[in-house]
Order: C-alpha cells, then structure tokens, then sequence
C-alpha cells in the first residue's frame, strides 16, 4: 500500500487532541472554585509553581541554545550530510519547547483543578473524581498532541522541502531518521531529565519539611495553614508530579515513536522491492499507531467515572483497559494494511543474522508491550496499594518502630523487582521472536502507545493530593477530607502504575535506542563481554544509576534540612502559632473537627505562617541542585564514547540493566512505605489503640525516606538511560569520524 499521503494524518489528530484539551481545560475553568479563602489558597499555590517553572525554564532555556549551537557545529565538522547538519540543531530546538509547554499547559491546568476538586468533594465522590481527572486529561492530552504534532510536522517538513537532501531511495529514510530527527529526542529528554530532578528535589524538599516538623514534632496534619511548609508542599505536588511527569513522559514518548522509527529504516531496502511506494511504511507505522493510540484514549475518557461509596480506581481502570483494547484492534488494522503479508527478510543489527518478518508478528510485538505494560501496572499496583500484602508488612513493622519499618519497607522495594523484570525480559524475547529488533522497539510503543490516558490517571493524583491540602487549609471537615484522601491514595496508586510503565518502557526504548547506535556505527563496535573495554563499560554503565540517585538523594537532603530549618524557626519566634497548634494537634490526637474555642485561637493565628520564604527555599534548591546530575547523564557517554567505542556500548547495557532494577525498587518502596502511612492513620485508634500513635510515626518516617525513593531519583533513572543512549545516537557520526576516520 502507499502510504505517502497516510502520514498527514498523524499532525492532523495531534491537533484533535489539542483541540480537545482546550475544551476540557475550558470546562474545568466552569466548574465551582469554591468560597473565598478556596480561592486565596489556589492561588498561592498556583503562583509559587509558575514561579518556579518560569525560574527552571529561564535556566533551561540558556542549556538549550548553547546545545543547539553545539550540536550544529560538530555536526557539521563531523557529518555526512552537510546540508542538514543544521536541521538537527532545530529538531532539539523544537523537541525541547514541546516538552516545555507540554509541562506548562498541564500544570496551568491541575493548578486550576485543585480548588475545583475540592470543591466538588463537598458533594460527592464522584463529582471531585470528573474534575480532578479531567484536569489530569489535559496533560495527557498535550503530551500526545505536542509530542505527535512536533514529530509528524518535522517528517512531513524534511520531506517536502528538502529533497536534495532527503531523496526518495537509496539510504535516504535512515539519514533523515537517524541525524535529524533525533535531535527532538534529544530535546525532550534534556527537559525531560532536569524538569524531573528539579521537580523532584523542589516537591521532596518541602514534603519532607511538612511531613518531619509539621506531622511528627508539632502533631498536625502536613496540609494544616499552621504549617509554613504546606503551600510549597502543594506547589510541589504540581511541579515535580504533574510538569515533571508530563515531561518524563512526553521524553518516553518521543523515545518510544523515535526508535520504531529509526529501526523502521532498517526494514527500507525489504520493503522497497515488494509492492511500490511501500518503502517506507515501517518507518511511518509508528506514527499511525501513535495516533491511534491518541483516538483510543480519547474515547477512553468517557468510561471513566465512579459512584459515591465505589472504588475510584475501578473507574479509572475501566477506562485505561478499555482505550488499551480499542488502540490494539486498530493498530492491527494499521499495521495489516501497511507491511506486505509476504513477509520481509531483515538483517538483526546486534546478531548479525538475516530472518523473515510479517505482519502479524509486529502485531504480536505491540500486543507484547501492551500486556506487558498492563502487567507491570497491575504489580506495581499490588506492591504500592493500601491493604494488600506487601504494604500490610510495613503496617505490621511499624508496631516495633521505626527501624523496622524501614528494613521492611526496603524489603518491599527490592522483592518487587522480580516479576516485573520478568514480565519485561518475556516481552522483549517475544518481541524480537516476532519481529526482530523492531519488534522490540514497537513493543515499546505499544506499551505506551494510550499513554494519553495513562498520563490523565497518572497526573489525576497530584491534583487529588492538591485539592486534600486544600480542604485541610479551607477547613471544610473531616468528610469532605475522607473523600479527598480517598482519591489522593488512588492518586498515590495511580502515580506508581504511572511510574511501572514508564520504567518498563524505558528499558525496551533504550534497548532500541542502542540499536540504533549500533546501526549508526556500521558494525564497528563489540559487545563482547570477554573484552575488558565492554566490560569496564558495564560496570561503568551500572554504577551511574547509583551514582546519579545518590546525588538527586543528598540534593533533597540538604534542601529539606533547610526546610526544617525555618519550619522550626517560624513555629518558635511567631507568637500565634504555639498556642495555635496546641489546639489544632489536641483536635487531631482526638480524630475530631476542632471546637468553637480551638477554632477561635487557630483563626488567631490564621495568615501567620509564612508560606511564600520556604516555597523560596524550595525553589532555589531545586534549581541549583539539578544541574549537577543532570550534566553528568549528558557528559558521561561522550567523555567514554570518544575514548573507545565498546566501552561506550557496554555502557548503554549495564546503565539499561541496573537502572530498571534500582528505579523499580526505588518507586516501589516509596509508594509502599506512602500507602502504609496512610492505611495506619486510617484504621485509626479503632483498631490500634495505643499503639495508634508510634505506628503512625514510624510510618511517617517510612514516608519521608521513600519521597526521595518515589518522586525524585527513582523515576529520574528512566530518563537517565534513555538520555544516554539518544546522546550516544547522536554522536555515532562523530565517533566514527574521530575513531575510523569515516
């Protein structure tokens, strides 16, 4: 089949979806902000979270012109294909904005939510559910839309007006792949990374602040408008959960379509003989599935919803399974129509051998993805949610303290790698079974191919964390609250699916990715574990995840003593507050609204706190402390790759192999000690009685240790190896220049 004109479509649902996140975004906006005070709290909290963005993006924005620059100039010293060396520059250009403003409508959106949210939890569950995922929606929505819209208008661009440069024939679609359209890659992941470490040291920081001085020394809730740290707690829930997020997605995204795509180039010369104009089907395939995958979710959104009294995460389930089977029906229809039933003879870059292909086998690999995808939610979700197993040991730790809870906790974390690299390991031999190398990299795109609605159920969870902080601050009471907690521990569930498939996908994208590093160096490296450069390329490739966790680690630690710091300082040299949370922990030692007169004395001291110098503190952490981790991910594969190339290539294996594992222990651990925390303070005296309230401290301190896990270097790691393969991708042509002199 020819497919030329086919490709058009793909910017055309980009735009749909843009479209639609406009019209919930705008519906959103139409829904109850709530009373006064509401309001004055949304707006703190949506103030302090475009401040910081703009300072992170300020910042940013400086790494992506001198990058641009530099990517232009060496490639033109070292590239092939002089007339496009430039082109590349402007994809990374372009790759970064998208991801930018990707993270910047879906914040300006959840910071609007919050309010909402809390608002529609005075009348029932189900109403807070639509709002909270509604507002999640729209950045899933222009995650997709950005992501489809920047890589289908640059291919269709390339094609149409640079033809000297980018004929039809010959090794044409591999150029145009591999050299310049991986520099969007390239620019998603670099946002990607620092938006995701920044975010992650900014929200833990003040999370760890809130949860240590306000919860376990002064006795009140961490949301509670006494606590000086509760506005930057909530501000952070947005910037390193919902613009974080979005951005390490976007990146997974980008990564995902991109290595189809180049591995796609790999099938051009067996496709070019067997029916005319179907040369370059296999590298528009992954372009088609993705925007099929954006119609499923879209159609998706509708099952979502859930009755007052039910399960929210049953709702939000129904939807995610039911867009995952409406995207694989119609990708099998896709894909029929665009690879030739004959089957196709492919070369295997990494084994040197020859197989045949057909399409029903990449179907195969995009249903492997999928399942697989499904099944590394469904573990992280039996690792993570409150009352199963695995967080039921950390709750019976906790009876005999602190230590415990922590060993259990980290227990947990590593048990729960098993089977999810199990299920990733039967995916990948599936995949490469049925169709090669490019099977693997559409299994990874399979298993993120509806990440439109995964991205809404996962972005859901920030703005249910929100809008819980909002009810405390408002004060609306205790069962207005119960229904904010309850969509905030599906958030926290939701949050660590979100974070399975990430991690999952990641491995199979990276794995392509150094594929296609390897394709760009034409057979001239090894990965012969019996040479000593691959493997001191392997060690080197699986200490960097430590190396990199422990820096994001220390980052948090330092910005969260100070912190505490002046938490401390203002509960002891601002007068009003003492006696203000004497009341309010007096309240809720009893588990009870306040009384009229501990009303009184909190409204005393009401506005006191001040709010705006920790989200400064936050802030000015988190942007100084990104930049270090962030740099090394981007250095670490040139400085090994311009001194041998093998060691480089070990690398990439042993950065993918330990950084799956640790970053799946790590998210793990978080949401599990996260899940705990809240389980113990919901069953409650009821069912502890005097034991009630160490339990409730030891799992506190099992959550203020597992922030930094979950939220910070855990997720970043996904983004790690996949930064250093595109980097590495990227400067194939150069190191064969320097090394081969070709």
């Amino acid at each position: 089949m020819n497919s030329s004109l086919i490709i058009y479509i793909v910017p055309a649902v980009a735009i749909l979806a843009l479209i639609y996140a406009m019209i919930r975004a705008g519906w959103v906006r139409r829904q109850d902000p709530g009373d006064d005070r509401m309001q004055m709290i949304g707006k703190w909290i949506s103030d302090g979270a475009m401040a910081f963005l703009a300072r992170e993006y300020r910042v940013l924005a400086i790494f992506v012109i001198a990058v641009a620059i530099l990517l232009g100039y060496t490639n033109s010293q070292f590239g092939e294909e002089q007339n496009t060396n430039g082109l590349i520059a402007v994809s990374f250009v372009l790759g970064a904005a998208c991801s930018a403003l990707a993270g910047f409508f879906g914040m300006r959106t959840a910071t609007t939510a919050n309010i909402r949210t809390a608002s529609a939890a005075r009348h029932g569950l189900n109403d807070a559910l639509q709002v909270a995922f509604a507002g999640g929606s729209v950045m899933g929505l222009c995650v997709v839309g950005l992501a489809l819209l920047g890589l289908g208008g640059l291919f269709i661009t390339y094609l149409r007006f640079y033809p000297a440069a980018i004929a039809v024939g010959g090794d044409a679609p591999r150029m145009l792949v591999l050299n310049i359209l991986s520099g969007f890659s390239l620019g998603a992941s670099s946002i990607a990374l620092f938006a995701r470490v920044g975010g992650g040291i900014y929200t833990k920081a003040a999370d760890v602040g809130a949860d240590l001085v306000g919860k376990v020394e002064a006795g009140i809730p961490e949301d509670h408008p006494l606590n000086p740290a509760t506005i930057a707690d909530n501000v952070g829930d947005n910037v390193g959960d919902v613009a974080g997020m979005g951005a390490d997605l976007f990146e997974s995204y980008v990564g995902a379509i991109i290595s189809s795509m180049i591995l796609g180039a790999v099938w051009y010369e067996g496709l070019q003989g067997v029916e005319s104009g179907a040369g370059m089907n296999a590298v528009y395939l992954p372009l088609v599935i993705a925007a099929i995958g954006v119609i499923a979710s879209i159609l998706g959104f509708f099952l979502v919803r859930t009755e007052e009294g039910g399960d929210p995460q049953k709702g939000l389930n129904r939807g995610t399974f039911g867009s995952a089977l409406m995207m694989l029906a119609g990708a099998g229809g896709a894909i029929y129509m665009l690879i030739p039933a004959g089957g196709i003879e492919v070369e295997d870059v990494i084994s040197n051998t020859t197989s045949t292909f057909h399409w029903y086998g990449i179907l195969m690999s995009v249903a492997a993805g999928l399942v697989a995808g499904t099944a590394v939610g469904l573990l992280t979700e039996w690792y993570t949610a409150t009352n199963r197993a695995p967080v039921e040991t950390i709750v019976q730790s906790s009876r005999t303290g602190h230590a415990t809870t922590i060993i259990q906790g980290i227990a947990v974390g590593m048990n729960s790698t098993t089977f999810p690299v199990i299920v990733i390991g039967i995916a990948i031999l599936v995949a490469h079974s049925c169709a090669g190398m490019y099977g693997i990299a559409m299994a990874a795109l399979g298993m993120l191919s509806t990440i439109g609605i995964q991205l809404a159920t996962d972005a859901y969870g920030p703005i249910a964390d929100n809008a819980g902080g909002v009810a405390e601050m408002a004060q609306l009471g205790r069962e207005v609250r119960a229904r904010t907690d309850k969509l905030d521990a599906v958030g926290n569930t939701t949050a660590a699916i979100g974070k399975g498939f990430a991690i999952g996908s990641a491995a199979l994208t990276a794995l392509s990715l150094t594929a296609a590093f390897l394709t760009k160096m034409e057979g001239k490296v090894s990965l012969d574990a019996a040479d000593p450069y691959v493997l001191v390329g392997l060690l080197f490739g699986c200490m960097l995840p430590f190396r990199f966790s422990a820096m994001a680690m220390v980052a948090v630690g330092n910005a969260a003593q100070d912190m505490i710091q002046e938490v401390r300082r203002q509960f002891s040299e601002i007068p009003e507050l003492r006696p203000a949370l004497d009341a309010a922990k007096k309240a809720e030692s009893e588990e009870r609204d306040p009384t009229e007169e501990e009303a009184r004395i909190i409204q005393a001291a009401d506005g006191k706190a001040d709010y705006s110098h920790c989200v400064a503190i936050a802030t000015a952490a988190a942007i100084k402390k990104m930049l270090a981790p962030g740099l090394m991910a981007v250095l670490a594969p040139i400085v090994v790759g311009f001194y041998d190339v093998n060691m480089l290539g070990g690398m990439l294996i042993g950065v993918t192999i330990s950084g799956v594992c640790l970053a799946i222990f790590q998210a793990n651990s978080g949401g599990a000690w996260d899940n705990a925390k809240k389980q113990v303070k919901d069953e409650g005296h009821s069912k502890w009685g005097d034991d009630f309230e160490e339990m409730h401290n030891a799992t506190v301190t099992g959550d203020t240790v597992g922030d930094p896990f979950k939220d910070t270097s855990g997720p970043s790691l996904n983004i790690l190896i996949k930064l250093i393969s595109v980097v590495a991708m990227i400067i194939a042509p150069m190191l064969l220049a320097f090394h081969f002199g070709g």
